[in-house]
Order: structure tokens, then sequence, then C-alpha cells
């Protein structure tokens, strides 16, 4: 089976730029199942009804989480009642929404997991124990890991905790692609982070001149994202084997 996991698409350019390439690619490269971090595809930031709905329009099959999951209150009704659209799985189980899923493909199964990060981020649970919750009550052919984290190192070290377990970790949230893309010891696919989806010329999606203006000045600055301008998406794509869920290719992607 052939997965496609895609790093944060931000905003509007983002998701435009998402709908474009990726039908086109879908069919190119025989991808059967497409996964994207959304929790920056809302105009502003987090994550809108409008915006899940556009990406899984544009062929996503699962769109996951992170910091930003349950930032805008308008999506609190449709993470209820879309499963597809995961938040972190580690966020207290009084939150709304689901942190996994499970998709029938007919001849197989997929679990897909969103956690978050506990370095440098706000607190949360354990990423490790909730992992090894979820697999302890569910199973599927393939398990694929969306890791939302600041840190590398924490990334590394959920991946090698969870290698052999499931079929790929891959992290998010730092919009910077990294070149790390290896199949750990016991088959489990692993990137620290997975990219981005949006303008290229910015700084993580943000134009650079707020950014600048915030680092040098440490006013308050409203963040705006380019608009009319090249645009890139980046991710993985994954091979998995049917008889041992584990990965037997893993290939990085950027698409201008």
């Amino acid at each position: 089976m052939r997965v496609l996991m895609i790093g944060d698409v931000v905003s509007q350019p983002g998701c435009e730029f998402l709908r474009k390439v990726l039908p086109a690619f879908k069919k190119q490269e025989l991808v059967d199942v497409v996964i994207c971090n959304g929790e920056n595809s809302a105009v502003g930031n987090g994550i809108l009804p409008h915006s899940a709905d556009y990406l899984f329009d544009s062929g996503v099959d699962v769109i996951t989480g992170g910091n930003h999951s349950l930032r805008r209150r308008e999506i609190q009704d449709y993470l209820d009642d879309h499963p597809n659209l995961l938040r972190p799985a580690n966020y207290p189980g009084e939150c709304y929404g689901q942190g996994w899923c499970r998709l029938d493909l007919g001849s197989c199964t997929l679990l897909v997991i969103s956690l978050l990060g506990q370095v440098y981020m706000e607190p949360i649970g354990s990423p490790f124990a909730c992992a090894d919750a979820i697999l302890e009550k569910e199973t599927a052919d393939f398990v694929l890991v969306d890791f939302h984290a600041e840190a590398t190192g924490e990334k590394m070290a959920l991946g090698y905790y969870l290698d052999g377990r499931v079929s790929a970790v891959a992290g998010t949230h730092t919009h910077v692609q990294t070149a790390d893309e290896t199949i750990l010891p016991g088959g489990t696919a692993y990137i620290s982070d997975l990219g981005m989806t949006g303008p290229i010329r910015s700084i993580l999606g943000v134009k650079p001149e707020n950014i600048l203006r915030r680092m040098t000045t440490y006013l308050p600055t409203r963040f705006e994202v380019p608009g009319n301008v090249p645009c890139k998406l980046e991710g993985i794509v994954l091979d998995l084997d049917k008889k041992t869920g584990k990965c037997i290719k893993i290939r990085r992607i950027r698409l201008l």
C-alpha cells in the first residue's frame, strides 16, 4: 500500500495549492491514502469547518491536528461529527473530537494517530503513554502516527519507542522539512518533520516582515500569510508491506 503524508497546510494559499497539485500526484504515484496536518489550514490560525471540508474535497482522507486544533470554537461540533478529522489524542478526555481513527480500505485496515509533544509545548499528557494505550485497544494492518512536536529529540525518541509497533512516525509542527527520513531497525518509517504546504518565500508560512518586526522590536505583531505567491507541498510517500505492516520504502517529496 502507498501512503502520502503531507506537512502542515498553512491558511488559504496552502489549501489552494494542495488542491492544485494533489489530484494529479495521487494518480501519477498510485497513492492509496492521503494524510495531512491541517491544524493551521484556516485563515488566521487553527482549523475551521470550511478549511477541513476544502481539504477533504481536495482528496485528503485523514486530517491530523496539533496545538492549534481546538483554537477555533466553530470546529467543536465538526470534530465530533467527522471522525477523520483528528485532534491530538493526548489531550484530556473531556475534549471534543477523537485523537485517532480507523480506516477500512477493503483489503486492509489503517489506524491513524495524532499526538502532541510535551517539550517546549503547552502542558499535555504523555504521548508515549497515550500511544501505548491506543495500541493496546486498537488493531489494524497499518498504523501511522503524526507527532506534532517542537523538539527533534522528543520526536526521535517516540520513533524509536514505537519502532516495530507502527508503520510510520512522522513529525510535524516546525514547518521545516528535515532530511533524516529513514526506516528504523524494527521496520518503522521515520522523519523528524514533514515540512509545510504553503508560501515558499515566507518564515514558516508567515510574511517575513511580520516575523522580523516581532523578533527585532518585541512589539505585538499581527502575523499575515503572503497571498498570490509561489507555494510548495512537502511530505513523504510510504510504501507499506501488507504482510508485515512495516515500511519497505520512504521517499521525501516537495512539489512546486
